[in-house]
């Protein structure tokens, strides 16, 4: 069976979009400019974040796992204004995440490298809170927690578009942030205390994306951005 889905090359789903197999793009994604970020079989592409070479182990059953590293897989470009898609699928107890706009990867003394970036929470919990799946990690909660138990496939997209970053887990709308509102370290727009010492409104709205390993396996795979015009 896994033979016969390796060799699948296109599938017609039910509304008529065109899928390709799995780590591609579809000839319409290339027409529209998509970028394929992981080719399903090796680290191309990705490096720690001390910018160091990463080891094939990490790549498991076409798929990307950043579980043991330093602290997240980055990727090797810079990125601004793009929206990136991708599917994960977590471990049971499961604690990880994606993180936008990491800039610089040299954390600043005392912190990790996490606090140059934004993080979009995934965990195993079906509650919708501060450090729930689809949450802008300690800033913002997802409108719902719309992730699939653990061992299932999810489907996310990030848009990270000048001031605005949003989230969109499995179809559904889960969260939104609006950057220029966020002009205080530490607080965030209604008042309420954060953990980070950082003004978001002046944060870089460019940077590297990470795969965070805190701990846990968690899968990657159809890893794919679409720059903005």
């Amino acid at each position: 069976m896994r033979l016969f889905l390796m060799l699948a090359v296109v599938l017609i789903a039910s509304a008529g979009t065109i899928l390709a197999e799995e780590n591609t793009l579809t000839d319409q994604e290339k027409a529209e400019g998509w970028i394929l970020l992981f080719d399903g079989h090796s680290t191309k592409g990705w490096m720690s974040p001390k910018e160091k070479p990463l080891p094939q182990t990490h790549v498991q059953e076409g798929s990307l796992n950043p579980h043991p590293c330093d602290y997240m897989l980055v990727h090797e470009k810079v990125w601004e204004n793009y929206r990136l898609s991708l599917e994960f699928k977590i471990s049971k107890k499961c604690n990880s995440g994606i993180f936008v706009r990491t800039f610089p990867l040299t954390p600043r003394p005392g912190k990790d490298v996490g606090f140059n970036g934004i993080e979009v929470a995934i965990d195993d919990t079906t509650t919708a809170g501060f450090h729930d799946t689809g949450a802008f990690y300690d800033l913002v909660k997802p409108a719902k927690n719309a992730m699939k138990p653990a061992g299932e496939w999810n489907q996310m997209v990030i848009t990270s578009n000048r001031n605005i970053l949003e989230i969109v887990l499995n179809g559904e709308h889960v969260n939104r942030i609006d950057l220029d509102e966020w002009p205080e370290p530490n607080r965030r727009p209604d008042g309420t205390m954060h953990k980070f010492d950082v003004a978001y409104k002046q944060h870089p709205r460019k940077g590297y994306l990470g795969l965070q390993d805190h701990g846990s396996d968690c899968w990657y795979r159809n890893i794919k951005l679409l720059p903005l015009k």
